[in-house]
């Protein structure tokens, strides 16, 4: 795992859904945490439950898959800005994804939010990942 908690994240759910995994564990930071809230509201997870080990504090994020062939609901995860490149965008132009049925999300003074709250309350931020 790299130092970067958010890139982790993405990382681990990509493999996890990649192998039809039904969780996946990442480290519990208030970014993981704010994402993971998020994709549940957006309905791409099922659910999200944070787990204590010793001193170890994990997500537990429960990948959501659609039918009887278990396609994923999240078919690609892209990370956006990264510590050595940052994105940044104002609310006029965050990037609609899929025409609109994608989410961008971003992290703003407001929080962590998508870019449709972030377009209903004028705010721009750092364009952290595209999901769809």
């Amino acid at each position: 795992m790299s130092n970067d908690a958010l890139d982790s994240m993405i990382t681990a759910m990509r493999n996890a859904i990649l192998r039809k995994a039904e969780t996946v564990q990442v480290p519990a930071t208030s970014i993981t945490t704010n994402i993971g809230g998020i994709l549940v509201e957006e309905g791409f997870l099922e659910n999200l439950r944070e787990h204590r080990e010793g001193t170890n504090h994990l997500l537990v994020l429960t990948l959501g898959y659609k039918g009887r062939l278990r396609k994923p609901r999240i078919t690609t995860l892209i990370r956006m800005s990264r510590p050595s490149l940052r994105v940044y965008s104002s609310y006029k132009d965050i990037p609609r994804v899929l025409g609109g049925m994608g989410t961008v999300i971003l992290s703003t003074p407001g929080g962590i939010i998508t870019d449709r709250e972030a377009r209903q309350k004028r705010i721009g931020g750092e364009v952290l990942c595209y999901v769809w």
